[in-house]
């Protein structure tokens, strides 16, 4: 039996701060309709419900109304604006990648899964170094499903080559924990990602300030998981 376990990575507001170029790449494209750059503490928080998400509330901030194709035509643009200049200003949130090594070392299995198009992510991902580190990245268009739906994270670790029975959730959105919580999984909250809502109202097993405690989040979800099974008998 596969026993290898696994931790899932989303991947904006988690592993990275890709909100460094997501918001210039909506500034350009507004300003196709002449309208002013929109903070990042306008939208920020809008990063993980995707780029439409993200040119709707623009609009809605300057009161401009905005048509559905306009709204078609204008996604188009963000998406090739922010493809060209993809990992201009991104990186990778501090400690992740020291936190990914110490936990691959310990036997972990390593994964992506994003609502990002899967190509976005391996495209961001080869810019930035490190890909090699993960058995799996998966995007929104991967599967015919995409998070808060379960089946996103549970195929990610089939792609990866691990066991959905014993893995873990790493995000910064409700559509992570949610998605872990439909699985049945434990899952880990970080603090300083792009959630729409207060991390601690997500329903996560648990939280972490920074990456230096992932590694200790990881070991106290799986010595509770253990004990749980010994007090079965499994």
């Amino acid at each position: 039996m596969n026993d290898t376990k696994t931790i899932v990575f989303d991947l904006d507001g988690t592993l990275v701060d890709s909100a460094r170029d997501l918001v210039p790449a909506l500034n350009r494209t507004i300003a196709q309709d002449g309208l002013a750059p929109i903070a990042h503490n306008q939208v920020g928080h809008l990063v993980g419900k995707g780029a439409m998400a993200m040119i709707a509330r623009a609009y809605e901030l300057h009161d401009k109304t905005l048509g559905e194709d306009r709204h078609k035509q204008l996604l188009g643009v963000f998406l090739a604006e922010y493809e060209a200049h993809i990992a201009d200003e991104t990186v990778y949130f501090d400690g992740a990648l020291q936190a990914l090594d110490a936990l691959a070392d310990r036997g972990w299995l390593l994964a992506i899964c994003t609502n990002k198009y899967e190509h976005l992510a391996r495209r961001l991902i080869d810019q930035l170094g490190g890909g090699e580190r993960f058995g799996a990245i998966t995007g929104g268009d991967t599967f015919d499903v995409k998070k808060p739906d379960p089946k996103h994270i549970v195929e990610t670790v089939r792609y990866a080559g691990g066991n959905p029975s014993s893995a873990i959730m790493v995000g910064d959105s409700h559509n992570d924990i949610d998605a872990a919580i439909a699985a049945g999984w434990p899952s880990i909250a970080v603090t300083f990602g792009y959630s729409d809502r207060p991390v601690e109202t997500l329903g996560a097993s648990a939280m972490i300030n920074h990456f230096n405690a992932l590694e200790e989040a990881v070991d106290s979800i799986s010595q509770a998981l253990s004990e749980a099974k010994l007090s079965k008998g499994q």
